[in-house]
């Protein structure tokens, strides 16, 4: 019986762990959630969110992985064998996410070439759309882009590339490379960021707190979203991953790490896209306070940062270049974690080697993914991407903490494995964000979700295609989960599950 694998190192855990955390939402969600949200007063519910929700999510996940030692399904059922398909249901959202994912990669790859010489001229919002993405009316998928198709398929070589090497000699190897590079060139830009002319006027819009706006209620509401979407909690990503772990592993203390890790990347992307944007207001005669300057997702990424280049009065083409290879490296490594839960599921489940199982599952997302580098894909992407997060990811993340602290009552177990192996203890606090308080924001969350959604069509998009990429995706995941978890696992994975147990016991 083969033996699982293991990262060689604790750092090499946790630097895939901060891999998967540190994505593209760091730098292009968080700095303008926390704007719209009370500036410099938003760190408070940001930081009480990741106290009784992120990391003790994230310690349960670990601990959840480490006591299993297997793949979503298989740790969630070995709770209860009735959670296996909620551990298929975070597997498929992850298939999903990983589809478009790539893409998006691959569009930073274009954009680090087109710094040079700033090759989306002068409008560019209407180059992102227009040349580069050559949209279609919303609804319609039109012909595959070249500029897009060409650069994705590099990114999934790369990516299936690591994966088949394996958990030691791949994800650890590749994330040893991509954060470390990932830190010095962020730190490159907000450097420069900060010396820019009128830099000082983006951070103190940044900064400057609204205390008014911490009594509300959606506040608070955004700082828990942000913190759930930004850890890589409620997909099946860190439960695979800690599954990995030696039997002595800090569970807690790396938890705390990874939280902290990501919360302060997500502050130094604020700080740097906000002096970025302060430079740029007073280039162009505006005011970073004004109605719709600061703008968050794709659009600040590929549309007001080559904007904010174009302003720059030195070697503008570098500092450009930068940016992108960030994106780049950030969206590797979380790409690679995203595509780790159903390789290593479907190795497991299925009892087939690694390399069948990531040509497979990840030759799968790659064809699929084809479809965003069409005319439309910008318009399929925004929308499955709304609907696999909404009543994907915040959905089953809401399941799984509820089965496990409800249901299953095994928090009280979880802590003990918990406490077995970590420097710091778990006490009541802990037992009671997840009991308590993460449950009633996360029911909380997807009421408002759905009252939005029922008020109207998301983005104005035709509702037949809204159904079709959008509530048929997430709905289907659900469904696909649960015809997953109706197959019995091999003879081999029952006996090793029996094995870790007895072992488990003797310890």
């Amino acid at each position: 019986m083969n033996e699982r694998s293991q990262w060689g190192t604790r750092l090499g855990f946790l630097l895939a762990a901060m891999g998967s955390a540190i994505g593209l939402g760091n730098i292009w969600r968080f700095p303008a959630v926390a704007y719209e949200n009370g500036g410099g007063a938003f760190f408070i519910p940001y930081l009480f969110a990741l106290l009784t929700a992120g990391i003790p999510l994230l310690i349960m996940e670990y601990t959840i992985g480490h006591k299993y030692r297997g793949s979503a399904p298989r740790s969630l059922g070995g709770i209860s064998k009735g959670f296996e398909w909620i551990g298929w249901w975070q597997v498929l959202i992850s298939f999903v996410i990983s589809t478009y994912y790539a893409v998006i990669i691959a569009w930073a790859v274009m954009y680090a070439y087109f710094s040079f010489g700033q090759q989306w001229g002068d409008d560019t919002g209407g180059f992102l759309t227009g040349n580069f993405l050559e949209m279609t009316d919303p609804g319609k998928f039109g012909s595959i882009v070249p500029s897009v198709f060409i650069p994705l398929i590099f990114i999934w070589v790369v990516v299936l590339g690591v994966l088949v090497r394996g958990v030691k000699r791949g994800i650890e190897v590749a994330n040893k490379i991509f954060i470390p590079a990932l830190a010095v060139l962020f730190l490159l830009i907000v450097i420069r960021a900060v010396t820019l002319d009128g830099a000082l006027d983006g951070l103190n819009a940044f900064f400057q707190p609204n205390w008014n706006q911490i009594m509300s209620g959606q506040v608070w509401v955004a700082a828990y979203g942000q913190i759930f979407f930004s850890l890589s909690i409620g997909f099946a990503i860190m439960i695979t991953y800690s599954s990995y772990l030696g039997r002595k592993s800090d569970i807690t203390n790396n938890a705390f790490i990874t939280g902290f890790a990501n919360s302060s990347f997500e502050l130094l992307a604020g700080i740097g896209v906000f002096a970025a944007l302060g430079f740029m207001a007073m280039a162009t005669g505006q005011n970073v306070t004004d109605e719709g300057f600061v703008q968050g997702g794709i659009m600040l990424a590929f549309a007001v940062f080559p904007e904010i280049i174009n302003q720059m009065p030195f070697l503008p083409g570098v500092f450009g270049f930068l940016f992108f290879a960030s994106l780049v490296l950030a969206g590797l490594s979380s790409l690679i974690s995203i595509s780790e839960t159903y390789i290593a599921a479907v190795s497991e489940k299925f009892n087939i080697s690694r390399t069948k199982s990531v040509m497979f599952g990840g030759g799968l997302a790659a064809l699929i993914s084809i479809a965003y580098a069409t005319q439309g894909g910008l318009v399929l992407l925004d929308t499955v991407d709304h609907f696999i997060n909404n009543y994907g990811v915040a959905l089953a993340g809401l399941f799984e903490v509820v089965a496990v602290a409800w249901f299953a009552k095994g928090l009280k177990d979880l802590q003990s494995h918990a406490n077995s192996v970590s420097d710091i203890s778990l006490g009541a606090w802990w037992r009671v964000s997840l009991g308590v308080i993460t449950p009633v924001v996360l029911g909380y969350m997807m009421l408002q979700n759905i009252k939005s959604e029922i008020s109207a069509a998301y983005e104005g998009y035709p509702l037949d295609f809204l159904f079709n990429f959008g509530w048929v995706v997430a709905i289907g995941a659900m469904m696909v989960g649960a015809l997953f978890a109706t197959k019995k696992w091999p003879a081999q994975q029952v006996n090793q599950a029996a094995d870790d147990e007895d072992e488990e016991v003797a310890n």
